[in-house]
């Protein structure tokens, strides 16, 4: 069973990114502004209510626990092994942290994220056939073929539970949940 200290609870921001159109990736930014219940200021993905495209298009009043996307920068170098340039953004992230689990870390788990920022974690972000569309054969080398941990390797989503500016350089601290842990879901 994952312990506490099995964790990485402290790690940094290495990069942001936001869209305001719904495509693959986000172009990195200088900052982004993380709005309470809301997600990332100017950001195609954020709002009260689901924007994911197959969501969206089945049950649009669902409540957005998509709000925020963080990736650990970790996974670049095993991709660019692997034959796949991938960088901060290209994936459809928010967040690019450093030194944090993100992929291991329990259900509604918080992470302090600069000055005022908190983001409490909904779920593991599931691959889907887009990933493969960016770069043809990517989708198999973010499903983890381990037994135990994670399902897959692309990084979690969250709500916005504090506001506040993010950059680049900003801590990112783990606050884990008081109760037993539960692995994230696949959303």
């Amino acid at each position: 069973m994952l312990q506490a200290h099995d964790l990485s609870l402290q790690g940094k921001v290495a990069a942001v990114a936001a869209d305001r159109g719904h495509h693959f990736s986000k172009p990195p930014r200088d900052r982004i502004i993380l709005v309470e219940g809301h997600g990332v200021e100017g950001d195609a993905h954020a709002g009260p209510f689901v924007w994911h495209r197959y969501l969206a298009r089945r049950r649009p009043r669902l409540p957005n626990l998509r709000q925020v996307h963080l990736i650990p920068c970790e996974l670049f170098p095993t991709l660019l092994r692997a034959g796949f340039g991938v960088g901060a953004g290209d994936l459809g992230e928010n967040i690019t942290t450093a030194g944090l689990d993100l992929e291991r870390l329990p259900l509604g788990t918080l992470i302090e994220i600069g000055p005022t920022a908190v983001v409490a974690l909904t779920g593991l972000r599931t691959p889907c056939v887009l990933i493969d569309r960016y770069q043809a054969g990517l989708k198999r080398h973010v499903l983890s073929s381990a037994e135990t941990g994670p399902a897959f390797k692309s990084g979690v989503l969250g709500v916005v539970r504090a506001g506040g500016p993010v950059a680049a350089g900003d801590s990112a601290r783990v606050r884990l949940p008081s109760s037993s842990f539960r692995p994230l879901p696949a959303l």
